[in-house]
């Protein structure tokens, strides 16, 4: 068994890992899939707390979206992260996980609203904590919301999955010369302009002294190694960690 490097962690998932081949909505397969490697990083001891996003539901950034107010466009976008933080909440009790689902923008009778102590008493007795609703307000990204929750609730890393293993140069999807980094410091990111999160997400990381793991969610068992710190991906920290 495969140990951890963090004792807690707070995993961001994009709306759009949840879809895998359809076009939008989510995927039962991919549901299943992630919730069971999530069940096993929580059977190795870590506590997990995951950010989910909205995109496979609703795009902030769509043609549809750019025709609405921006404030009820955010709005609309952290109701779909509910969305997704129930399914996948629903999919960890399938394999025997207990977990609290909680959002920042609350609806009481379906899912208990954000509470800092209480969301630390849930990982403290063993209960893996779903976050939807970004930070509960307009304008900021579920980076944002993952750096936040994470220097909240003491983590010991923000492990962030995207399409692609790990920070590049430039685009990899794009640009096939693109360099891949396997260590980068906070300076070095803000020096080489890379794309890791949005610049108010990766303040809060750099202030907090929070390393980040970027890594790429596709493979099997990406979770686990992400949260091992074996990952072959990237990762950001201090020029003195």
């Amino acid at each position: 068994m495969t140990s951890s490097v963090y004792r807690r962690v707070v995993l961001k998932l994009s709306g759009e890992s949840l879809e895998g081949e359809r076009a939008s909505g989510i995927s039962p397969e991919v549901l299943e899939r992630l919730a069971g490697e999530l069940a096993e990083v929580h059977r190795r001891g870590v506590q997990v707390a995951v950010v989910v996003g909205g995109g496979n539901i609703f795009r902030g950034v769509s043609e549809s979206a750019r025709r609405m107010d921006r404030v009820i466009a955010d709005h609309m976008g952290m109701l779909a992260t509910v969305i997704n933080a129930l399914a996948l909440g629903d999919a960890l009790r399938k394999q025997d996980v207990s977990v609290r689902v909680m959002s920042a923008r609350p609806v009481p009778g379906v899912v208990e609203g954000f509470d800092r102590q209480a969301a630390i008493r849930h990982l403290d007795a063993e209960r893996v904590v779903v976050l939807a609703a970004g930070t509960g307000n307009p304008f900021f990204t579920t980076d944002t919301a993952a750096v936040l929750r994470a220097l909240e609730l003491g983590a010991d890393a923000v492990l962030k999955a995207t399409r692609v293993d790990g920070v590049f140069s430039a685009d990899p999807e794009r640009d096939p010369a693109a360099v891949k980094f396997d260590r980068l410091t906070y300076e070095e990111v803000i020096e080489r302009r890379l794309r890791v999160m949005d610049l108010t997400a990766f303040t809060l990381a750099r202030e907090g002294r929070l390393p980040v793991v970027v890594f790429d969610l596709a493979p099997v068992g990406a979770i686990g190694r992400a949260a091992a710190g074996q990952s072959s991906g990237t990762l950001i920290q201090g020029s003195e960690s």
